[in-house]
């Protein structure tokens, strides 16, 4: 395949607004360090990590601090984001299996290797390196894997950072059969990831959500669904679930803890409702709790997803698609929080 020099994508020039999101159309086609792939993207996914990102709100202080990259380090601009990627591999660097040209692939989005060696701190696609915002992208091998199924581009790049990331938090709780499992945030991406993955492990999910968005998720297999306004203690009873997937966080986090029962597993990996909460120790230590904060995902998590990607276990859920240079109307449809599912844009 004759590989052109050039390629059109999305460039972030600094932290702030949509305004930051410049279409170019004189990028340089990323060459290859040893063990890397180059891929054409087909579709790109919408998520918080990229907007986070871009309006620098993982700084602990000043939002365009040295700290408002997902790592806590300073980030490099011009950047291009993106990090849920659909594509194929059409060419590939030094220590590769040429075989692998033509592969379709999804890109784990968290890496251990990146610009031809091993990191000693992970890496997220799309904010510490260039991601998939282009017609072509980078990664090593390693996070490359090829996935056989009859899903479009589209619907493959619903997956990655979603259902990495909820698959990631149920590996961390071992959620398994039989568990009572409260899922906040539950409409997102992450959210309805993560009750079908649940289900797919047996358990049974209640889901906190808003009364228009109740039905769809009971489809996708909610057993039950709470208001995000209801008082959870009086709804579920003090001490009625095992597990809660909380991408909330919030003025409301406490009650969290009062459903959970002794013994349980919190995991979070998101504070859409605050990230400053409040936290009575002693509901911590006297009920035995164990606390998870993921991000960065366990080695067989990527893997087991797209097993169960080819196994059909579960199924993408697209709320609606955007051609990439329409990025901003894109997120700003993301932002009113009115879908269930993901966001995509089509790339190539």
């Amino acid at each position: 395949m004759n590989l052109p020099q050039k390629m059109n994508g999305i460039v972030l020039t600094g932290h702030g607004g949509p305004e930051r999101l410049e279409w170019r159309e004189d990028l340089d086609v990323p060459s290859l360090e040893r063990g890397e792939v180059l891929i054409l993207v087909g579709a790109a996914g919408v998520n918080n990590t990229d907007v986070n990102t871009r309006i620098g709100w993982y700084s602990k202080g000043d939002n365009d601090a040295e700290d408002a990259a997902w790592n806590g380090q300073a980030l490099k601009f011009p950047l291009i984001q993106g990090a849920d990627v659909c594509g194929s591999i059409v060419a590939v660097g030094s220590g590769v299996d040429p075989s692998r040209i033509g592969q379709r692939v999804l890109i784990e989005p968290c890496l251990v290797e990146a610009e031809g060696g091993m990191l000693q701190k992970p890496w997220y696609f799309g904010s510490e390196c260039n991601g998939g915002f282009a017609q072509y992208t980078r990664v090593a091998s390693r996070h490359a894997h090829a996935v056989d199924c009859d899903l479009t581009d589209v619907e493959l790049a619903s997956f990655p950072c979603s259902y990495s990331t909820a698959e990631n938090m149920l590996e961390r709780t071992r959620v398994k059969r039989g568990d009572t499992v409260l899922v906040t945030g539950a409409s997102g991406g992450v959210g309805s990831a993560a009750i079908q993955l649940a289900r797919a492990r047996g358990a049974d999910v209640i889901a906190v959500t808003s009364p228009s968005k109740a039905t769809s998720l009971k489809e996708i297999g909610a057993i039950e669904t709470l208001d995000r306004d209801a008082n959870y203690v009086e709804a579920l009873g003090a001490n009625s679930v095992d597990v809660v997937i909380d991408l909330v966080a919030g003025a409301k986090w406490p009650t969290l803890l009062d459903v959970l029962r002794p013994g349980g597993r919190y995991a979070v990996s998101g504070a859409i409702g605050g990230p400053m909460v409040e936290l009575d120790v002693r509901t911590l230590y006297l009920k035995d709790l164990s606390f998870f904060g993921c991000t960065v995902l366990e080695s067989q998590v990527f893997g087991n997803l797209v097993r169960r990607i080819e196994a059909k276990e579960i199924r993408p859920l697209v709320a609606e698609t955007f051609p990439l240079r329409d990025i901003t109307t894109a997120q700003e449809a993301f932002g009113k929080k009115g879908h269930i599912g993901k966001i995509v844009l089509e790339v190539s």
